[in-house]
């Protein structure tokens, strides 16, 4: 017995899957020409010469492009935003590091993780970065370190 589909009040055309909204995986690999990270099998990797140099990947075919988080970086957009207000003077360099080492970490893991940029007002610090889950992560490592800095989080693009 085969079943009709349901056109009454539900969906007329199927969803949208990720090969027809990305494109399905490409062939070989892809390196960033920005960062030097590549795509292959569906992800973004670090250490692109190292991966070609091995004997079994010699053949792959090997194209240039932008890789999502440069071309976010490049256009002026992030996905998350994090304002650290009120920062004594005396811990500013303490939370920095914390900021740098953190970022750094992440991109180890995810190379499309990545910090964009840190900009000081002050007592003010607006830490914008490629990743809106990143940027919660970040934001509750900042909170647990320092328990009397304000944090406030916006997930988005650039205004």
């Amino acid at each position: 017995m085969s079943k009709k589909p349901n056109t009454k009040g539900g969906r007329l055309s199927s969803p949208r899957k990720q090969a027809e909204e990305f494109g399905g995986a490409k062939k070989g690999i892809v390196i960033c020409g920005a960062c030097d990270i590549f795509y292959y099998k569906k992800t973004w990797k670090l250490d692109a010469h190292s991966f070609i140099m091995k004997r079994e990947n010699k053949n792959l075919a090997v194209s240039h492009a932008i890789c999502p988080a440069c071309a976010m970086i490049k256009g002026g957009q992030y996905k998350g935003r994090i304002t650290v207000k009120n920062v004594p003077d005396e811990q500013k360099g303490d939370l920095l590091n914390l900021i740098k080492g953190f970022c750094d970490r992440a991109f180890e893991r995810d190379p499309l993780s990545r910090l964009i940029d840190i900009l000081q007002d002050g007592s003010v610090l607006a830490i914008t970065v490629t990743d809106n889950q990143m940027a919660q992560r970040l934001a509750k490592k900042i909170k647990d370190a320092f328990n009397k800095v304000k944090l406030s989080i916006a997930s988005g693009n650039a205004p």
